[in-house]
């Protein structure tokens, strides 16, 4: 890749006013440090929002994230709540997002091994793609075994609630009728995919953070990369 193309990409990719910034700010970008500053951007982000969300609350508490009854039983959980079954409906919904906060710091291994594994074009597409390209490059590489690994420990959490199973029992009835997609035919399996949306939207905000204050992030990297091009 040479120096040039790499200018390009960055002035692509929105990280800053790059038609105002000085020609030997994006000149003076070697192609290694731009590696590293996307490299530890994506780490930074990542680790952040592993971070914010896997702690109590993080997911509960935050109503960018917070997971509510699919849609499909919030009906049924309004006419539970009218039979004074109120208690458990809020028990599920409280299980629910303590099953994803449980789950997500599970992710910190394959995130990371996701960056360092990121190729030429990985980088290329990120660069100079949108706001939303460093979430698409982490679900495309980590949507599918982060699934299989969350999965698990939201059953756990969910087993404890009577009302789980009795709503996998409707689900399953609906998804029958063509009312469900086969995605949410169960709690488990929504909370899992509802888990990984919150995990990749808050990758998304975070790496808007650095784009906006590189510097306040206090890596000598960032701010090279990323302050050059503001």
């Amino acid at each position: 890749m040479k120096r040039r193309e790499l200018s390009a990409w960055l002035a692509l990719a929105g990280l800053g006013a790059a038609t105002r910034a000085p020609a030997q700010g994006l000149a003076g970008i070697s192609e290694l440090d731009a590696s590293k500053g996307l490299k530890t951007a994506l780490e930074t982000g990542a680790t952040a929002a592993v971070r914010l969300l896997g702690r109590p609350d993080g997911f509960l508490g935050n109503p960018q994230v917070r997971i509510p009854l699919p849609g499909y039983l919030k009906d049924a959980a309004k006419l539970l709540s009218a039979m004074g079954q109120k208690r458990q409906v809020d028990e599920l919904e409280v299980a629910m997002n303590r099953a994803a906060e449980g789950a997500v710091p599970m992710a910190t291994n394959l995130l990371g091994d996701a960056v360092k594994n990121m190729s030429v074009t990985d980088a290329k597409k990120i660069l100079a793609g949108d706001d939303t390209s460093v979430t698409r490059f982490f679900a495309e590489k980590t949507r599918t075994p982060l699934s299989a690994q969350f999965l698990p420990v939201v059953k756990q959490s969910t087993s404890r609630v009577d009302l789980a199973s009795k709503y996998d029992a409707l689900a399953s009835k609906a998804v029958g009728l063509g009312l469900v997609k086969q995605e949410d035919a169960s709690i488990d399996h929504y909370v899992t995919r509802k888990a990984l949306d919150g995990l990749y939207f808050m990758i998304g905000e975070e790496e808007k953070k650095i784009r906006r204050d590189p510097v306040g992030t206090g890596s000598a990297v960032l701010q090279k990369v990323f302050g050059a091009l503001r």
